[in-house]
This record gives C-alpha cells, structure tokens and sequence, in this order.
C-alpha cells in the first residue's frame, strides 16, 4: 500500500497545521458522493486511530483509514496553483471514471 506526497502538498499540509497550531497530519478519506461513487475527504487528524495507516514524507503525515485503502491505494497528494486558484490534487490511479463536475469518482 502506498499513499505519496509531493513536495508541493507537503509544504502546504506543515502551513495549514501550524496555522490551526496543533494536529498530527491531514487525514485524507472517501465518502459516498455524486453521481460517480465517490469524493475526496480531508481533514486535520489529532491523533492516529487503531484502524488508520500512517503514510510519511517530507516530514508531513496523511493519516489513511484501513477502510478507505483500496480507493486511494497509489495515490498522488499533490498541491498545485493554476491561475487565481490552488487546491490540493488527487492522482489516483484507481479511477475509472469521472463525472462530468469533477466533484466524483468511479473506482
């Protein structure tokens, strides 16, 4: 199982938690969503949970529940500026559809 962060995301989880001035990492998970299947979760993580999977790069922790492994196993947590816009990006290689707002995936 893999989860990989690039230097980009990275520098953008240490900000957000230094911001907020607390926290362990960034939990990223999947809820049923859209007309897909899926969406993207992410949220601050305290402490790690008996059923999460630590993933650990650049000195930021994304924090995955066992649950959620087989959606978001190999992917790229990636965090990109185009134009007037910046957001977290998710290469997920697991994809096998999109629906056409990009707010769900298939998988």
């Amino acid at each position: 199982m893999s989860i990989t962060i690039t230097e980009s995301a990275a520098r953008q989880i240490q900000k957000q938690l230094q911001k907020r001035g607390n926290g362990v990492g960034l939990r990223l998970g999947v809820k049923p969503s859209g007309c897909s299947g899926y969406a993207y979760v992410l949220d601050y993580a305290d402490q790690v949970a008996e059923n999460e999977q630590v993933f650990e790069q650049y000195d930021v922790k994304v924090l995955v529940k066992d649950e959620d492994l087989d959606k978001l196993n190999g992917i790229e947590l990636d965090y990109a500026k185009e134009g007037f816009n910046e957001a977290f990006k998710f290469n997920n290689p697991n994809v096998k559809g999109m629906c056409g707002c990009g707010e769900s995936f298939a998988v």
